[in-house]
């Protein structure tokens, strides 16, 4: 199974992908996680990564792109994956689309997450609170939502109309809300 999972910030996207990866015995992939290892590390990326983070900013599609090409090809990923925060814009479909190309594994699915903007800034300001992220303050959290709306959410009907698209509500309990994602992703 390959897969994205899709949404804006505190929608839950970390939390169905590592309970869907479990589920399907495959690694998720969080763009984000892997920054965010790299700048607890201070290494060289990771340094890169927080000039941007820190101003509420998208790290670069090139340096993303290259990170998300490597991880695929990583011998835990050939039976299939589930990519968190990946991709955000129209360049990095072409750019996925490419790797997956030259990897020949095709994507299967593109589960989309979505909550209330009230839902989400609560969910938000709990995680800067229990998680300590630099990245949660109130104006990195209003641009990337905001980035969010004008970049990445029109992908969904990208895939919507490559018949990918699964839409879940992503309100309710953990549980409830992952089975409703296998139940949808079983039915395809």
């Amino acid at each position: 199974m390959r897969l994205l999972i899709m949404g804006p910030q505190g929608v839950g996207k970390g939390t169905q992908a590592a309970l869907l990866a479990e589920h399907y015995g495959i690694p998720a992939i969080s763009t984000g996680d892997i920054f965010r290892a790299n700048i607890k590390g201070k290494t060289e990326l990771g340094l890169k990564v927080i000039e941007y983070t820190d101003k509420g900013e998208l790290v670069p599609d090139e340096l993303t792109n290259s990170i998300v090409k490597d991880r695929l090809a990583q011998d835990d990923a050939k039976n299939g994956w589930i990519l968190d925060g990946y991709p955000r814009n129209a360049s990095q479909v072409e750019a996925l689309d490419a790797i997956l190309a030259e990897l020949g594994t095709p994507l299967d699915a593109v589960v989309a997450l979505d909550a209330d903007h009230d839902v989400l800034m609560q969910r938000i300001a709990k995680r800067a609170e229990e998680q300590g992220r630099t990245d949660d303050n109130p104006e990195a959290i209003a641009k990337r939502l905001a980035t969010y709306a004008k970049e990445t959410a029109p992908l969904l009907d990208t895939y919507k109309s490559r018949g990918q698209l699964v839409a879940i509500d992503g309100v309710g309990e953990i549980d409830e809300i992952q089975k409703n994602i296998v139940a949808a992703l079983d039915a395809r």
